[in-house]
C-alpha cells in the first residue's frame, strides 16, 4: 500500500535490495497505475545512477513495471531506486501524480464551523515565535501564568500560542518550562472549566526537543494520553511526509528530511528521514520503529475521517503515531477524524507543524498582506536583524544586500562576541552604525557573521548560540531610534529579541505577506507600542524573500 512504503527505511545505510517492491493496493477511490510512467522512471534513474545508470538499473525498472503486467506504485519505485544508487531525491510533480487523489468531499467550512462552536480552546506551545506563520487574527503569549492562561481559555477565540523559545534553551530547562504550562492549564482549566488540547508546536524540519517536551507535557498534565501524533507537514515552507518518510521540497525536487544540512544541526540533528526511526532515534531505542503507529495517505485518502477515526481510537498509553500528509486536504481529513475521535473520549497530544495549527484550531485560510494593508509609517528606516546561520538565509541576506544597495549593511563578528574582551566593544560598534542609518531614514541589516561556529558538543554548541542570541538583543536594547519596521530573522533572534530586547508581553499575529513567514502587531506594553514585527523563519522562502519583504514593507 502507498501508506505502507519506506517504513524498514532507518537510515541510507539501509541494504534495500534486501527489501521486495511492494504493489500499490487498490482502495475504492484508488486505482493508480505507472501505465504511461516508464520514461519518467528511466529519466529518474539517470541523476541517481550516473551515465551507466538505465543499463545499471533496467532489472529495477523491469521489477517496477512487473513481469506479470502488474504496475507498481511510483513512490516505492522512487525509494528503490534512492536507495540502490545512494542518491535520494525524488521529483516532486510526478510523485504527487501518482498518489491517490485526495478526499472528495470539502471538510474545510465544517470544521472552521465547527471549532468555532466547539467549548474547546488549542493551546499551542510554540518552541520559537515562526509557529505562526500559517494563522491569523490570534494572541500570542510571551508568559504563562495561570491568571494569562485562564483569560485566555475564557477568550471566545478558538487558538491561542504560548511562546516558550525552548529550543534556545537546554533539554532540562525546556522540560521544565512544558511541565509548568500544562500544570498551571490544568489549573486554569478548573478555574474556567473550558476544556482544551495541547499542539507542541516545532520545527518542521524535526529540530528541537523530541521528545523531552512532550513527555513533560504529559507528566504535567496529570492525564491519561491514548496517543501522541507527530505531524510534520508544512504546506508552506515545502515540507512533506508520504510513505512515513518525512520531505524537504528545493527548487521542485523532495530530499529526505535526513538529507539536508537541517540534520546536520549541531543541537538537534538526526540521521532517519523515515519518521517511524526518527522516533527511535531520537528516544535512544526506548521506543522501536514497530512499535510506532502511523496514519497512511491511503487511510486518509480512500477511508476518509471514519477510517482515520478508527485507527486513533485504537491508540491506547500514549502511542506515538507518524502522521502522513501531502496537502491541506490530507490535514483537514485528518482533524475531521481527530473530532471524531476526541468526541468518544479519545486524548492526544500534538507534536506539529505550524500547518496543522490552522487545520486544528479552525481558521479559514487567506490571502497575503499587501504593503497597503500593513499601512506602514511615512517616514523612516526600518531594522533587519538577522541571526540564523542557515544556508538559504545566507542566500538570502545576499540577494537583500544586492537589491537594496541604499541600506546600511552591519556585520557583527561572531568571534568577537564569543570573546568576552571584545564582546561590548563589538555591540556598541554596531549600535553606532545601525543608530546613524535609522536616524538619517534608511534601512539597516544587523547580520551575524555567515561562519558556523559550533561546539565540541551539543551543550557547547547550544551555549554559543546563546551568546550570540544575547548579543543581537543588546544591539537592539541599546538603540535610541524607533525603526518604522523590523524582521528578525531566525526563529531564536525572533524571540529573544521580542521578550528580552522589546518586552513583549502579548502580540497579536496580523496575517502573513510571504507565504509561511508571520508580522506581528506589539502589544502596547512593548518597548516599541504597536511596532510591525517580522519573525522570519530561518528555513523559509525563497533566495529574495528578504529583499520582497524589504519591498513590501517600504511600500514599492
Amino acid at each position: 500500500m502507498v501508506g505502507d512504503i519506506g517504513q524498514s527505511m532507518c537510515t541510507m545505510s539501509v541494504n534495500f535490495t534486501s527489501y521486495p517492491l511492494q504493489m500499490a493496493t487498490p482502495c475504492r477511490l484508488y486505482d493508480r497505475k505507472l501505465q504511461g510512467k516508464t520514461d519518467a522512471v528511466r529519466e529518474s534513474i539517470a541523476p541517481w545512477g550516473g551515465k551507466d545508470s538505465t543499463q545499471a538499473n533496467s532489472g529495477i525498472l523491469a521489477c517496477a513495471l512487473g513481469e506479470d503486467g502488474r504496475q507498481w506504485s511510483w513512490e516505492r519505485v522512487a525509494w528503490d531506486l534512492a536507495g540502490r544508487s545512494g542518491q535520494v531525491k525524488v521529483d516532486r510533480q510526478q510523485f504527487v501524480d501518482t498518489l491517490p487523489p485526495e478526499w472528495p468531499e470539502d471538510l474545510t467550512s465544517r470544521l472552521c464551523d465547527r471549532m468555532s462552536k466547539a467549548d474547546m480552546k488549542v493551546v499551542v506551545l510554540d518552541d520559537d515565535p515562526t509557529g505562526t506563520q500559517t494563522v491569523h487574527d490570534v494572541t500570542v503569549l510571551t508568559g504563562w501564568s495561570e491568571e494569562a492562561l485562564a483569560r485566555e481559555l475564557l477568550s471566545t477565540e478558538t487558538v491561542v500560542y504560548v511562546l516558550t523559545n525552548t529550543r534556545a534553551m537546554p533539554l532540562t530547562q525546556a522540560a521544565a518550562v512544558n511541565r509548568e504550562i500544562a500544570a498551571n492549564l490544568r489549573r486554569a482549566c478548573r478555574a474556567t472549566g473550558r476544556e482544551f488540547v495541547v499542539v507542541s508546536r516545532s520545527d518542521s524540519t524535526l529540530r528541537g526537543h523530541y521528545p523531552g517536551e512532550v513527555e513533560a507535557l504529559i507528566d504535567g498534565l496529570e492525564q491519561a494520553i491514548d496517543g501522541v501524533l507527530i505531524v510534520p507537514f508544512f504546506l508552506e515552507g515545502g515540507r512533506y511526509t508520504a510513505g512515513d518518510t518525512h520531505y524537504v521540497e528545493e527548487e521542485g525536487w523532495l530530499m529526505p528530511a535526513a538529507e539536508t544540512p537541517y540534520a546536520q544541526d549541531p543541537v538537534f540533528g538526526y540521521s532517519s528521514s523515515n519518521l517511524k526511526a526518527w522516533v527511535s532515534e531520537k528516544t535512544g531505542g526506548r521506543i522501536a520503529p514497530d512499535d510506532v503507529a502511523s496514519i497512511s495517505l491511503d487511510t486518509i485518502r480512500c477511508g476518509g475521517p471514519e477510517a482515520v477515526a478508527t485507527e486513533l481510537v485504537a491508540l491506547t498509553d500514549g502511542r506515538v503515531c507518524v502522521v502522513n500528509a501531502m496537502s491541506y486536504c490530507d490535514l483537514e481529513v485528518l482533524v475531521a477524524g481527530i473530532l471524531q475521535a476526541e468526541a468518544t473520549g479519545a486524548r492526544f497530544i500534538y507534536r506539529t507543524a505550524a500547518s496543522f495549527v490552522r487545520v486544528r484550531g479552525g481558521i479559514a485560510a487567506r490571502g497575503l498582506l499587501t504593503s497597503s494593508d500593513l499601512a506602514m509609517p511615512g517616514h523612516g528606516g526600518g531594522l533587519i536583524v538577522v541571526g540564523s546561520f542557515v544556508e538559504k538565509t545566507t542566500r538570502q541576506v545576499e540577494v537583500a544586500r544586492l537589491q537594496w544597495p541604499d541600506m546600511c549593511f552591519v556585520e557583527v563578528t561572531v568571534a568577537r562576541l564569543l570573546a568576552e574582551c571584545e564582546r561590548h566593544e563589538e555591540i556598541d560598534r554596531a549600535i553606532g552604525l545601525v543608530e546613524g542609518a535609522l536616524e538619517d531614514g534608511r534601512d539597516a541589516m544587523v547580520c551575524t557573521s555567515r561562519q558556523l561556529i559550533a561546539g565540541p558538543d551539543r551543550v557547547t554548541s547550544l551555549r554559543i548560540g546563546q551568546i550570540v542570541s544575547r548579543s543581537l538583543v543588546s544591539i537592539v536594547a541599546g538603540l535610541s531610534v524607533r525603526p518604522r519596521w523590523m524582521i528578525a530573522k531566525g526563529g531564536i533572534t525572533s524571540s529573544d529579541i521580542a521578550t528580552d530586547a522589546l518586552g513583549v508581553g502579548q502580540a497579536r499575529v496580523w496575517g502573513q505577506a510571504i507565504p509561511g513567514v508571520p508580522i506581528w502587531r506589539l502589544g502596547s506594553e512593548s518597548h516599541w507600542p504597536n511596532l510591525t514585527y517580522v519573525v522570519f523563519p530561518g528555513n523559509v522562502g525563497t533566495d529574495d524573500a528578504i529583499a520582497d519583504m524589504i519591498r513590501i514593507l517600504r511600500g514599492w
